[in-house]
């Protein structure tokens, strides 16, 4: 039978998107299908997605050889689609680690700079006094040392990336959907999409529905992740903390333990015309299995003790955020069992999924689309292309 589609992809954020725009230089009869950012997200009763915000890490120094490289190929990118969507998403004021000195091999830090040096990247090394001369906004451990990333680092926009993708997704011929998926089908010779009152055939599907793909029978088989709840607190700053924290970088201090990490963004404008810095971290143990669990934790404002465990971290790290109000706000984190992305077919070899951010993908998103392109299109990832450790694992 004739299908609607080559191939439709399922969820439309930060990979999604980015799988569209590459398969639009790939082949024709592409959809992506999606719904928007909610408008009132406290009453909204739909799916929801992690990249309703305005900063994100990004970087390439990284303890992990695919991480970084995946880091690394979507920062060759950022510039070029910057330029041709005309929406700009990247700041790159830098990425500061702190922490207690490396020692090779051990360690994140440890780690990280033997990886850096794999991949000739330019981190700085900074004594402690060097640290605490260079970044005066920090009140760090004086026994800390920095890696200090200047160049092809600091924060991206993932609301504006998805823009971007999907705007020229669109103007290269993918069909865009403002919808949200309820199945996916299997029919044997074509995929049937089903979403609120249409449905769609295709000859592929690739679902991209991050925290989501597990459910609503997208998938033939659930993939093997952790649902993870997260909290973010963010500071709104006035003249006085910006004076002080206005040219500092994003940036990551680590404790005696790499578990006992905070993420800080530095200064970033939001849509409701205030400045803040946003904080966070990885304590929390809360996981989620059912759709209506992951909803409500999306309507919330996240973990109070959290938030007031945050913001006594933020303040003892910069003690100009005094004062300041603050708020939270909710994060879900989707871990695979392999601590990779998801980028491959299920059962079926019409169902591919690319899913598992691990918490670490938002800079990596375009290469993962990239992927998600390729396995559209070939069937499979090489070696180079981290085949191997990218598969997909089902329960």
């Amino acid at each position: 039978m004739a299908v609607d589609f080559k191939v439709i992809i399922v969820g439309s954020g930060m990979m999604g998107a980015a799988a569209a725009r590459h398969l639009s230089g790939m082949i024709e009869g592409v959809a992506l299908i999606g719904p928007g950012e909610p408008a009132e997200r406290k009453s909204h009763h739909g799916v929801f997605a992690s990249h309703y915000d305005e900063a994100r890490i990004t970087r390439c120094f990284d303890d992990n050889m695919v991480w970084a490289t995946l880091a690394a190929r979507s920062l060759d990118r950022y510039r070029e689609i910057e330029a041709k969507s005309g929406i700009s998403f990247f700041s790159e004021v830098g990425c500061l680690f702190a922490g207690p000195p490396a020692r090779p091999g051990q360690g994140f830090l440890g780690r990280a700079l033997q990886v850096s040096e794999a991949l000739d990247l330019d981190v700085e090394m900074l004594t402690s006094a060097a640290l605490q001369e260079r970044f005066p906004q920090f009140d760090l451990n004086p026994s800390f040392n920095g890696y200090f990333e200047a160049r092809r680092a600091g924060h991206i926009n993932p609301r504006a990336l998805v823009r971007a993708q999907t705007k020229l997704a669109g103007q290269a011929g993918v069909t865009v959907i403002d919808a949200t998926v309820a199945s996916v089908r299997d029919e044997g010779t074509f995929v049937e999409v089903h979403t609120d009152g249409m449905h769609y055939t295709a000859e592929r599907v690739l679902v991209a529905a991050g925290g989501f793909s597990n459910f609503n029978d997208l998938l033939p088989a659930a993939t093997d992740v952790r649902l993870a709840a997260r909290t973010v607190a963010f500071f709104e700053l006035g003249e006085r903390e910006m004076a002080v924290l206005s040219e500092m970088p994003s940036t990551i201090v680590f404790g005696d333990r790499d578990e006992d990490h905070v993420y800080i963004l530095p200064p970033v404008r939001y849509p409701d015309g205030k400045t803040y810095l946003k904080l966070g971290g990885d304590l929390e143990a809360r996981s989620f299995d059912t759709l209506e669990d992951v909803g409500a934790w999306f309507r919330s404002d996240g973990d109070l003790v959290e938030r007031d465990l945050l913001v006594s971290t933020a303040l003892q790290l910069m003690p100009a955020l005094a004062g300041c109000p603050t708020t939270s706000a909710p994060c879900v984190a989707t871990f695979t069992a392999t601590a990779y992305p998801y980028v491959g077919y299920t059962d079926s070899p019409r169902i591919a999924v690319l899913s598992g951010g691990n918490f670490v993908a938002a800079k990596s998103s375009d290469e993962l689309g990239r992927l998600g392109a390729v396995v559209m299109t070939q069937g499979w990832l090489c070696a180079e292309d981290f085949g191997q450790e990218l598969t997909p694992v089902f329960r």
